[in-house]
């Protein structure tokens, strides 16, 4: 009787250990800020989705810079930082960004060649999050 009963405990203490592995895996995914881009100028971006390795908690982050020549350069600079968090990361497409910070404008626009056009909504919706005194509109080119 004893025995039948130890099984269910162990198997709580394991389903305990993983629990605890996943939360501070979701922990450290809150962490990653939803948002890095230039403070100015006109620069490619790329929406990524950022997943704990072996789970399913995810989020999707903007990431933006004038000094990528290519959309690739910034998602080769992103995943392996993600890598070392114990993250895993996909392109889910890019495009452009506008940003006036002094008239307190972005926008979102275009598209990668090879990503393929970023869902500009959900990267407007991220960025919104991040500047939210700021007018952010999506299309144009």
């Amino acid at each position: 009787m004893l025995s039948a009963l130890s099984r269910p405990l162990n198997s709580l203490r394991v389903s305990g250990a993983l629990t605890k592995a996943t939360v501070a895996m979701a922990d450290a995914l809150a962490k990653i800020p939803d948002v890095e881009i230039d403070p100015e100028g006109t620069f490619k971006y790329i929406l990524i989705k950022v997943k704990v390795k072996d789970g399913d908690v995810h989020k999707d982050i903007v990431r933006g810079t004038k000094s990528a020549e290519y959309h690739n350069h910034i998602f080769d600079k992103v995943s392996p930082a993600m890598e070392a968090l114990g993250m895993e990361c996909k392109c889910l497409g890019g495009g452009k960004i506008e940003h006036n910070s002094q008239e307190k404008k972005l926008r979102v626009f275009g598209e990668s060649t090879g990503f393929g056009k970023a869902d500009h909504s959900v990267s407007a919706e991220k960025l919104k999050g991040a500047f939210s005194d700021y007018e952010i509109t999506c299309g144009g080119s």
